[in-house]
C-alpha cells in the first residue's frame, strides 16, 4: 500500500508520519485534531474527531500513533486510548472494558488489511485497529454506529499543511 508510507521531509511542527483519517472535506461535521508531544517535542501520535452531534461530542475519534508511543501501551482489558478520548469527549464515566478482539481480514484496494474488531462492554462503542506498513497503528472508536468495511475505502493521509503551527 503505497500510501501507508513516511513522509521524508517530515515538519518541524507536525508528525514524521502520514496520518491517515477521512479528509475533512468528506465529513459532514466538525474536525478537531490533537498532537500528542514527547518531552524531546517530537510527536507520539495523532488523533482526530469527527463531531457530528452539533457539539455534543464527537461521534468518532481516529488515532494514529507510531511505534514507540506511550498511548499505545495498555494493561489486559483497558480500553485504547481513542476510545477513552471519545468517553471523555461524550462526558461518559461509566466503566467500560474489552471484552474480546478478533481479526477480521479485509480487502483495501488489491491488497488485504488485518482490522482488529475490540469487543467493548460498552455495545454503543465500535472500535478497530490495524496496523500500517509504517509501524503506525490506527485506531477507529465511533459512538453509535458501526464501522463497516466501506469505512476503509475512505481513509487516506492527510497534508501536513493541516498539522503545522502558524
Amino acid at each position: 500500500m503505497s500510501f501507508l508510507r513516511r513522509r521524508s521531509a517530515a515538519t518541524p511542527a507536525g508528525p514524521d508520519f502520514d496520518v491517515l483519517a477521512m479528509d475533512p472535506g468528506d465529513w459532514p461535521g466538525n474536525l478537531g485534531a490533537g498532537l500528542l508531544p514527547a518531552p524531546d517535542g517530537s510527536c507520539q501520535g495523532v488523533f482526530l474527531r469527527y463531531d457530528l452531534f452539533g457539539g455534543r461530542g464527537p461521534a468518532m475519534i481516529i488515532g494514529n500513533l507510531p511505534e514507540g508511543s506511550p498511548a499505545r501501551e495498555t494493561e489486559e482489558g483497558q480500553v485504547p486510548f481513542e476510545v477513552a478520548q471519545l468517553l471523555l469527549a461524550l462526558e461518559s464515566d461509566e466503566p467500560v472494558e474489552v471484552t474480546g478482539t478478533e481479526d477480521v481480514p479485509v480487502m483495501q484496494g488489491d491488497s488485504l488489511l488485518i482490522v482488529r474488531r475490540i469487543k467493548l462492554s460498552e455495545s454503543r462503542i465500535s472500535c478497530v485497529q490495524f496496523d500500517r506498513s509504517d509501524g503506525v497503528l490506527v485506531t477507529i472508536a465511533s459512538w453509535d454506529r458501526p464501522i463497516t468495511d466501506d469505512l476503509y475505502a475512505l481513509l487516506k493521509p492527510l497534508p501536513a499543511e493541516l498539522f503545522q503551527q502558524g
